[in-house]
């Protein structure tokens, strides 16, 4: 075989080799416009039915299925962030029908008053008094909802500075005292003689605890039993806040602190609550680097804790 003849063999096999590499590539063209293809075809479908499907790409390409991996993640961000819309959106219309109702009564009942003076061009001391309790009712439950929706929209800044919260409890205690009396309340405290420290707010603390008693008092009432527990560990101290009542069932024991979600639907549909005070009093916590806590057994033992952050001399 000549030289020329040699080099006539190795242009076919050059040409044979780049003939393998050129179709490779092709083939590989192909079939990666196929599978695009197939993931924009898949993800249209998911996206344009709003559905909770995931996307399903059957290779042994890692890119492909690492793509396949991340778009998943996103779909599955979507969802979350879709369902947690409806959520809110069923929240806020169930917030105006509350508000509404809630604003409704007390005006009612004041407009029907202020007819009656007008009628009898008089107005007795009793009618009085009671026009006033109304019309401050519905200014309490006004100053709620611009409590709650400034705590949400992150306007409150708490100023935090060492507190006592052992001498913060008898003094919330002292002030329900009469009330609970009146309502023949068996009343158990156990908290420390000695001061036990926080890093807190005043105000916001008392709203906590006002609350919190307020609600043993409204909803707890069948029991006849207030307790009130402080506890330690090196880092936090618990505030326990117990009644004996019917209790909240489990149903509802992750919802309770939702705004404007009412009590009468997880103790007594006899008492009723405008379902912004715990939602606030959490919120109080959160500011304060700390949370609210609770577990219930209907009339054995309902319990709010409050933690909170605390703090040595």
């Amino acid at each position: 075989m000549n030289d020329k003849m040699v080099i006539f063999v190795l242009f076919l096999f050059i040409l044979f080799l780049l003939g393998i590499v050129l179709y490779q590539q092709f083939a590989f063209r192909t079939g990666t416009q196929r599978k695009l293809r197939e993931i924009h075809i898949q993800l249209k479908k998911i996206l344009d039915a709003e559905g909770d499907e995931s996307l399903m790409i059957f290779t042994e390409n890692k890119e492909f299925m690492e793509l396949a991996a991340q778009i998943n993640r996103l779909l599955e961000k979507q969802r979350k962030t879709r369902a947690d819309y409806r959520r809110y959106e069923l929240a806020a219309k169930r917030m105006l029908s509350n508000i509404s109702h809630d604003m409704k009564t007390p005006m009612t009942v004041i407009l029907g008053y202020l007819e009656i003076m007008r009628i009898d061009g008089e107005a007795s001391p009793e009618m009085l008094v009671k026009t006033q309790q109304k019309a401050q009712s519905l200014m309490e439950l006004i100053n709620q909802f611009f409590t709650l929706a400034k705590l949400e929209a992150g306007d409150t800044e708490l100023e935090l500075s060492r507190l006592d919260i052992c001498e913060l409890c008898r003094e919330n205690i002292l002030d329900f005292y009469e009330m609970l009396s009146e309502a023949d309340f068996q009343v158990e405290v156990d908290v420390p003689e000695t001061a036990v420290y926080i890093q807190g707010n005043k105000e916001a603390l008392h709203r906590i605890l006002t609350n919190l008693l307020s609600n043993v008092i409204r909803y707890g009432s069948e029991g006849r039993y207030l307790g009130i527990f402080l506890n330690t560990d090196e880092e936090n101290v618990y505030l326990e806040v117990v009644d004996k009542g019917p209790g909240i069932d489990k149903a509802f024991s992750k919802r309770v602190f939702d705004r404007l979600f009412t009590m009468e639907d997880s103790r007594s549909r006899k008492v009723q609550g405008n379902g912004l005070g715990l939602t606030i009093a959490k919120n109080l916590a959160w500011q304060m680097g700390g949370d609210i806590l609770l577990d219930s057994t209907s009339h054995v033992r309902t319990t709010f804790t409050v933690k909170l952050r605390r703090i040595f001399c």
